[in-house]
């Protein structure tokens, strides 16, 4: 069989093999696109529109405070002069997949077509035995999602939960204390979503002024995680910080200086937060998984994709200071992949989960992909999750992921590292049984 024959054949099979999608920021209740904006506009195209001259590169308004109608509108008329430059975009493939796959849509977007296809997504807004149909034709058996996004719970039979409540170690645009207002933004507060990258900071309610404030936050943050009810908590650390230990004496001299705070009072503030935050976490072990995001680092108005390897090590050394907590690391950078897998062959506690944002390219999945079924036993890698915001983008990532592995398994098939068989079967132990058996996540027996 030739190699072509031999990757559609094993496509064909992975069709079949049901996933589990380990990250997403579905909403509860409200699980699909409310319009053309949410497909054509998620936020990795806008950065391709963008790059091709687009005005605006700032994503539309999200949930709570959804788009209207109008700011739809706006940026959707704004944004189509500049499609006919990213046709052949891996983004856009994937826009052309949902309209095609899911909306039976194959007519270009243009001026004269966009409000027709535009009603039609929106007919489907509020189906939601639509939306789950959806899920199941991506064969996808259950979704995790952020806690402050399960609203009245309507959902709660296909989602599970994941706690993503303020980035500690995220650094902002032109920001030294983010770690410290972070922290001030939950002290008192229940669990809600992140500070969004960039924007106007509102101001907390209570501020961190002296070490006994960061520990009376961090013991806040901690014991008000809804243990039992997420399975992670999920955050980011920037490349651009500098994980030393640090010394109480240097945290308490580091707030004094908040006000004029830079780079290195910026490291300190983070070092201290995260490291104490991990303390109070560590008899929770058991409890959850800690995962994390890596090599996405502000710009004005996303991301860009680097990582030192300094900070890798750093980060070896936390993870292996914390035998008895799981991480989990979803990472944005090809280049940092071969490193944190040879830390996974030392760190029984680390697995590295699938394709994120600026590897989610077909030459970033198949080099990822192919690299960690060489390295890695299967109980250390998830093999995807979406990070989608609707099940459109839900199914159009699980379709992506499903054809570049039959690309990869082919060869390896092909040259006799594997059987066919084993080849679907590392799909199955990566894309189910690993987000079963280590991250906690269970089939819904709706989907």
């Amino acid at each position: 069989m030739e190699q072509r024959e031999l990757a559609n054949s094993i496509l064909e099979e992975l069709h079949q093999v049901d996933f589990l999608d380990g990250h997403t920021h579905l909403v509860n209740g409200r699980l699909g696109a409310r319009g053309l904006h949410d497909i054509l506009l998620y936020h990795m195209v806008v950065s391709d529109l963008y790059a091709a001259g687009c005005p605006s590169g700032a994503r539309l308004s999200q949930f709570p405070n959804w788009a209207t109608k109008e700011e739809a509108t706006q940026r959707i008329e704004e944004a189509l002069p500049y499609l006919k430059y990213i046709q052949g975009t891996h983004c856009f493939w994937m826009v052309k997949t949902i309209l095609k796959d899911l909306y039976n849509w194959t007519e270009p977007i243009t001026a004269r077509t966009w409000k027709k296809l535009d009603g039609i997504i929106r007919e489907r807004a509020d189906d939601r035995a639509w939306q789950r149909s959806v899920l199941k034709k991506a064969r996808i058996k259950r979704a995790c999602t952020e806690w402050a996004r399960r609203g009245e719970g309507a959902d709660d039979d296909i989602l599970q939960y994941s706690l993503e409540w303020a980035f500690h170690t995220r650094c902002q645009w032109g920001e030294y204390d983010t770690a410290l207002y972070e922290l001030e933004t939950t002290w008192g507060h229940a669990p809600k979503s992140p500070s969004p990258i960039g924007g106007v900071r509102p101001k907390p309610d209570r501020e961190i002024n002296t070490l006994d404030d960061v520990h009376a936050a961090v013991n806040w943050y901690v014991e008000n995680i809804p243990w039992g009810k997420v399975l992670s908590t999920a955050t980011h650390y920037s490349t651009d910080i500098d994980y030393t230990p640090v010394t109480k004496e240097e945290m308490s001299a580091a707030l004094k200086r908040r006000g004029t705070a830079g780079t290195r009072e910026r490291d300190i503030y983070a070092s201290y937060v995260n490291r104490a935050i991990l303390d109070v976490m560590a008899p929770h072990a058991g409890q959850f998984m800690y995962q994390f995001s890596l090599a996405a680092e502000p710009l004005p108005f996303e991301t860009s994709s680097r990582v030192k390897q300094e900070t890798l090590s750093q980060l070896a050394n936390m993870i292996a200071a914390y035998p008895k907590m799981k991480f989990q690391i979803h990472v944005s950078s090809k280049h940092a992949n071969q490193t944190l897998s040879s830390f996974c062959r030392e760190l029984p506690n680390l697995s590295l989960a699938g394709y994120w944002w600026h590897n989610f390219y077909t030459d970033g999945i198949r080099q990822i992909f192919s690299e960690r079924m060489d390295m890695l036993p299967t109980n250390q890698q998830l093999g995807f999750f979406s990070d989608a915001y609707c099940v459109e983008w839900t199914y159009a990532k699980a379709t992506m992921v499903r054809r570049q592995q039959a690309e990869v398994l082919a060869l390896k098939v092909a040259q006799g590292q594997v059987t066919r068989e084993e080849a679907v079967n590392f799909v199955k132990a990566t894309c189910y049984d690993m987000t079963h058996d280590v991250c906690g996540m269970r089939p819904s027996a709706a989907l």
